[in-house]
């Protein structure tokens, strides 16, 4: 397309699609300083935190930036992958994308560009749109990696892609994938995801719980879905498995300030399942997050399942998120191709 430009104009590149999946994010490192870093951008988003910043920032910069480093910077030195320098988040991003990469790749050839960001921490999605516009993409489908959709997750993933393209002066097409909560494909894979584990309903423990990460409940009052789609996540899953409907259950964890949040409380309710219904075995999975972190190794494998034992259980299985498994890498392009027609056939 530049045989017919002016031998001074700058080089165009050829026209190509950007896949831009995006994640939550990670610190860099587990030091104070890098936690430090983290958590201010991800505690001053009001996404997250609503609260008005007269009310909410003398607290934030103050006691919070202050202790909570400290605590969250042993808790992702107990799960960090040494070996690469990264948090699992990263590392298992890095091996799903490198995988969609290839399915999508075979099937668009290099009409397509496919990369990962994070709405938080490196690699950050203003630096991966910016390299995406450079490279040639004319059109970006940007995929939130969250199955159901809540503001505090989707919504402001979606914000910052947006705020990127604000900055481009050539800006591309854009289009963002939906959520993906009740898709059979999905279903179908956190179901293979149990069934690895345990082949057949006997084989299974008492309980399974589905964890989901909470959110206060006042959001589920002024709107966002997210409770609706995780409730159906879990009876989709249910049905699929065709267990007894009363073995699968769902909470919600990493509660967080003095509101209510969604409940029941995960870690409240592993041990209320002890102590009240005499529950000694119990499985728990992670259906909102798409790739193990810090809520699902450190929380769920360590917080709730130490709430579960001192209860009086027994045992306690943690069931991995999808991560880089083949059912969910094919789901995930699935939901890609679907949301390029139009663009790429």
């Amino acid at each position: 397309m530049n045989a017919h430009m002016p031998t001074d104009h700058p080089k165009v590149p050829m026209p190509k699609v950007g896949i831009l999946f995006a994640n939550l994010g990670t610190p860099d490192n587990y030091d104070y300083w890098s936690m430090r870093r983290y958590l201010n951008e991800f505690l001053s988003d009001k996404r997250v935190i609503d609260y008005p910043n007269w009310k909410w920032q003398p607290i934030l910069q103050g006691p919070i930036l202050t202790i909570r480093p400290f605590r969250s910077g042993a808790n992702y030195k107990m799960i960090w992958n040494h070996d690469a320098g990264e948090s699992p988040l990263m590392t298992i991003t890095k091996q799903q994308v490198t995988k969609l990469d290839g399915t999508l790749t075979e099937r668009f050839g290099d009409r397509v560009m496919v990369d990962f960001c994070m709405r938080y921490g490196n690699p950050s999605t203003k630096s991966k749109v910016a390299a995406m516009v450079a490279a040639g993409c004319t059109k970006i489908l940007f995929f939130p990696l969250y199955p159901q959709y809540s503001a505090t997750t989707s919504g402001t993933a979606n914000d910052q892609f947006f705020r990127a393209l604000m900055e481009e002066s050539r800006m591309p097409s854009v289009r963002t994938a939906p959520e993906y909560f009740d898709r059979d494909d999905y279903i179908e894979a956190l179901a293979a995801s149990i069934l690895r584990v345990y082949p057949a309903e006997k084989d299974a423990p008492e309980r399974i719980i589905c964890s989901y990460h909470g959110m206060p409940e006042r959001y589920l009052m002024e709107g966002d879905p997210y409770h609706c789609q995780c409730q159906k996540t879990t009876r989709l899953l249910a049905e699929r498995l065709g267990w007894a409907r009363e073995r699968i259950a769902t909470t919600f964890q990493s509660v967080f300030g003095p509101e209510e949040w969604l409940k029941p409380y995960t870690v409240d309710e592993v041990a209320r399942l002890v102590k009240e219904d005499g529950v000694k075995s119990l499985a728990v999975l992670a259906p909102a997050f798409s790739a193990d972190c810090i809520e699902t190794l450190e929380e769920i494998n360590g917080e709730i399942r130490e709430s579960f034992e001192h209860a009086g259980g027994e045992t306690f299985t943690y069931i991995p998120c999808l991560n880089d498994d083949d059912e969910h890498v094919a789901a995930l392009t699935n939901v890609v191709v679907e949301n390029l027609r139009g663009w790429l056939e």
